[in-house]
């Protein structure tokens, strides 16, 4: 296990009060050339890629389930997911251990790299364009020391459909 994040003790701020900004910290990481962020409020933990057991007639981007302290747990390569043009396995690979709509799942990585904290007015639209992420995923874009941070909706991602198809596949 590479971190361990508690979600009470990640700490943010949503008052609306003229004395405090709005702020919430992200975890950032790569999926080939972008840097991506999540809400750190969803991170359970990081660890190191491990083979997952692989489930039959899961979608590609489901790459099979690990135990993780007696939890069986779904793991997607989000990249695949994504449709990255190349998936590779590096020592850099990660999997971030969610907790979405209370579900708890793996998403495989390139790596991941900081932590920030943005205040969310810094967080700006998408612009509208043809893109191989959905917009729809997408909370907005936003700059953190003069490099682009894609800031994703992990919930609007991995729900609906893809959460049916998780169920079904570990279920």
């Amino acid at each position: 296990m590479l971190s361990n994040f508690s979600s009470s003790g990640a700490q943010r701020s949503r008052t609306s009060s003229t004395a405090q900004v709005a702020k919430a910290e992200f975890l950032t990481f790569q999926l080939g050339q972008e840097e991506y962020g999540i809400d750190i409020l969803r991170v359970q933990e990081i660890r190191s890629y491990e083979t997952p057991t692989r489930i039959a007639h899961a979608p590609d981007f489901i790459k099979g389930v690990v135990d993780l302290r007696g939890v069986i747990v779904p793991i997607v390569d989000l990249r695949m997911k994504l449709g990255c043009p190349t998936v590779e396995y590096t020592p850099f690979t990660v999997v971030i251990i969610l907790n979405v709509a209370n579900t708890v799942l793996g998403v495989v990585v390139d790596s991941v790299a900081d932590v920030v904290n943005l205040e969310l007015d810094a967080i700006r639209p998408t612009p509208q364009f043809q893109s191989q992420v959905d917009e729809a995923f997408i909370k907005g874009i936003a700059t953190v020391d003069e490099r682009m941070l894609i800031v994703m909706d992990i919930e609007a991602l991995l729900s609906s459909a893809d959460m049916g198809l998780l169920k079904a596949a570990v279920g």
